[in-house]
């Protein structure tokens, strides 16, 4: 009897790990299947490298000025230039990677976890929760993120924590939005009715059910909009309210830039560029997920 159970276990798990592997298949041939993404996911492990290694492959220290060298251009010594207080301009490149994907990567899973959870419970229990809570989205909806954000830094002052939490609080919204409208469709299902019959707690429904199924849809939203936090975070920097000086950012970078445009127009042409780069890529990247992980684009849901 033991032994037959025991059986009918291994087997089950096996369907399971093959299931899992025909999946992951077919999502690495659908993702292959556009070639762009690749170049997306290539800049942008290019630009993580950089920025986890900026310590070492830096070639001068991020606020160490060379007065006399100021507002150099490119040169042997300084490979991108130097800015108004003799800073090396590659090496604050390298090291403004890491706080721009630090305030994205932050900001966005927190929007994730709080958005996720949001449109969850109010697509599952519908009714006046759903109600409340999606007119509180249309609330936040109605600000420009960037509007948005720039108040809540106002209001608590510039801080990378800040930061992350102002961007996170534009970003919540359209992950409700987005976790609650597969949530809706879901919960009618008859594995969810059969969870229900077996006393599971609304909970664990919402938590091991629901949750897993459309988790996809919102990290693909999360690569998308990882690229508008990076945008966010360098606007406000641009006006003053990013992360404080010295302390290198992107969008500190380019407001200096600005300030010297006529003295050294590479000062602000350089961040701007990287910012490009990296919005670019997680485009791509989000648009190859995309094609990946929705059945519809890849052939599975034709009927």
């Amino acid at each position: 009897m033991t032994v037959s159970t025991d059986f009918r276990v291994l087997t089950r798990k096996r369907k399971v790990a093959i299931l899992l592997s025909n999946g992951l298949r077919e999502t690495i041939k659908a993702f292959n299947s556009n070639k762009t993404s690749w170049v997306g996911l290539g800049l942008f492990m290019i630009v993580v490298v950089v920025a986890l290694l900026a310590s070492w492959i830096s070639p001068y220290d991020p606020i160490d000025q060379h007065i006399s060298n100021r507002l150099q251009g490119p040169s042997d010594d300084f490979l991108l230039g130097t800015d108004y207080f003799g800073r090396d301009i590659l090496s604050r490149l390298f090291y403004g990677a890491r706080i721009s994907l630090l305030i994205g990567l932050l900001s966005i899973t927190v929007a994730i976890v709080v958005g996720s959870f949001i449109g969850v419970v109010a697509g599952y229990f519908g009714g006046r929760v759903d109600l409340v809570l999606m007119q509180t989205m249309d609330i936040l909806l109605a600000f420009p993120s960037l509007i948005l954000g720039l108040i809540i830094v106002a209001m608590l002052g510039p801080s990378i924590t800040n930061l992350v939490i102002a961007i996170a609080l534009t970003a919540v919204p359209p992950f409700a939005r987005i976790a609650r409208s597969p949530t809706l469709i879901i919960k009618e299902r008859e594995f969810i009715e059969a969870g229900r019959s077996l006393g599971y707690s609304d909970a664990r429904l919402m938590g091991l059910h629901i949750l897993p199924n459309i988790l996809p849809e919102i990290l693909v939203m999360g690569s998308l909009w990882m690229a508008t936090a990076i945008r966010v975070e360098a606007s406000l920097a641009f006006i003053g309210l990013g992360v404080k000086p010295p302390t290198p950012t992107w969008g500190g970078m380019i407001r200096e830039g600005f300030e010297n445009i006529l003295d050294g127009p590479w000062l602000a042409v350089w961040p701007g560029l990287a910012i490009l780069v990296v919005v670019f890529s997680l485009n791509l990247l989000g648009d190859g997920l995309r094609d990946a992980i929705d059945p519809k684009l890849r052939g599975e849901g034709a009927e």
